[in-house]
């Protein structure tokens, strides 16, 4: 048996852009009305400048290009990169979904797949029917449904309603209900896209739980993941994707530290024409700004100096109960604090008029460990509506200046924390009798 569970050779897959794709089974009905439409596509393509005919039918893109690696059986392998990196792409032509345009793929052993949680679900039919129809497409025997179907209904967390119709299931317990009969296959080679953001917080610790348990099996494991914290914990190795070209692998903190890199290093973003938030929207960031102790824009804060986060932003019309909201990642994608503008204030509840307003929250020194960390800001009317959402909107850097510890010391933080040591029962001691 080969030591390898997937070979990827030069593989490529391209797209034409707007172009009739060749089908291989079309009804005289869809012939007709493609005629009877092309001259109507064709002069609207005319009106807005677009190229027509031939032109057009050589406008392409490639998804992937000459992306090779090996997975060797057993390894878990995180795949990570930008939306429209060719992640999702890449998994496709593994699971056969897709054909490449060019290179090859080997795969040594059974293949599951967990790429769209929920696929096939049918909301007429009760939790329990759907359990076992999602099981069957997803390649499931009945006898392996019926070995594992209570362990499935346990992980789910919906046991009082898998007799319900699935139509009468919110939202979150459809998906952990699919998500558990997925988890429970057991394929020699596990292809996971994105499925680890399911559900609350602590069902996605089970999930990160359940695939844990899977890697720790020898199974092979490809994840595509934006959970830098999942890669972190899960893969042995990690590779990169952007704009379809694999441009990093190794070692998965390795990885991640080039793949934040690509991110935007400005201590401070500003709203452009292009961003602005579509009509209706109530809530419109204007700027996120990282500032020093001066209150000056700085992407490099000394570790014994504060610094501060501050979030302007413009509201069309009054809006109660409104929360400006900031977490910091590290470098591994990890939350490290997460902080709310109704922490400190009296705003909670309160009514925020038509206008411009500026959020500031200020941060103590000694508090960040030395190293890059990210800003996210969410504005949202708590369980009611998240208005609006920057992720990664500015990155700075905690410089080592005045950093008093090793560097080895464990922790997210390392605040320089005050303690007392009593020593008066220690000197009684030592007294003679």
């Amino acid at each position: 048996m080969s030591d390898l569970a997937v070979r990827v050779e030069h593989l490529g897959k391209e797209y034409h852009i707007g172009a009739v794709q060749t089908e291989r089974y079309r009804t005289l009905r869809d012939q007709v009305a493609r005629s009877v439409a092309a001259p109507f596509r064709r002069a609207s393509k005319l009106l807005r400048g677009q190229a027509t005919g031939a032109a057009e039918l050589d406008e392409t893109i490639w998804a992937l290009r000459d992306v090779s690696f090996d997975v060797p059986r057993g390894q878990v392998l995180g795949i990570i990169g930008h939306n429209g990196a060719g992640k999702s792409t890449l998994l496709k032509i593994l699971s056969r979904i897709t054909e490449p345009s060019e290179g090859f793929v080997e795969i040594h052993g059974r293949v599951g797949c967990l790429l769209e949680v929920g696929t096939g679900f049918h909301p007429e039919l009760t939790g329990r029917e759907n359990v076992y129809l999602n099981g069957a497409i997803l390649g499931m025997t009945r006898a392996r449904i019926n070995e594992a179907f209570d362990e499935i209904v346990e992980f789910s967390g919906v046991e009082k309603f898998i007799d319900t119709p699935v139509k009468h299931y919110s939202s979150g317990m459809g998906l952990r209900l699919a998500f558990a009969v997925a988890a429970h296959l057991d394929p020699e080679i596990l292809i996971v896209d994105e499925v680890l953001a399911v559900g609350d917080a602590a069902f996605q610790q089970k999930c990160l739980g359940k695939m844990g348990e899977v890697a720790e099996a020898g199974r092979t494991v490809l994840l595509v993941s934006h959970n830098m914290s999942a890669i972190t914990r899960l893969c042995e190795r990690a590779i990169l994707l952007a704009n379809g070209e694999m441009v990093a692998s190794g070692d998965p903190e390795a990885v991640i530290s080039t793949y934040l890199g690509e991110s935007t290093l400005d201590s401070s973003w500003n709203q452009t024409e292009d961003e602005a938030a579509p009509r209706g929207r109530e809530s419109v960031f204007q700027s996120i700004r990282v500032l020093d102790g001066r209150s000056q824009s700085t992407a490099l804060v000394p570790f014994d100096e504060g610094f501060q986060v501050e979030v302007t932003y413009e509201l069309p019309r009054p809006v109660r109960d409104l929360v400006i909201v900031v977490a910091v990642f590290n470098h591994r994608g990890e939350v490290v604090c997460v902080t709310w503008d109704t922490d400190s204030t009296d705003l909670a509840g309160k009514v925020r008029e038509a206008g411009l307003h500026t959020s500031t929250c200020r941060f103590p020194s000694s508090f960040l460990k030395p190293g890059r960390y990210l800003i996210s800001t969410v504005a949202h009317i708590p369980k009611v509506q998240i208005l609006e959402r920057r992720l990664q909107a500015v990155a700075f850097e905690v410089s080592p200046v005045g950093y008093p510890f090793e560097v080895t010391r464990e922790g997210l933080v390392t605040p320089m924390l005050q303690w007392t040591v009593d020593s008066s029962r220690a000197q009684a001691d030592a007294l003679p009798r």
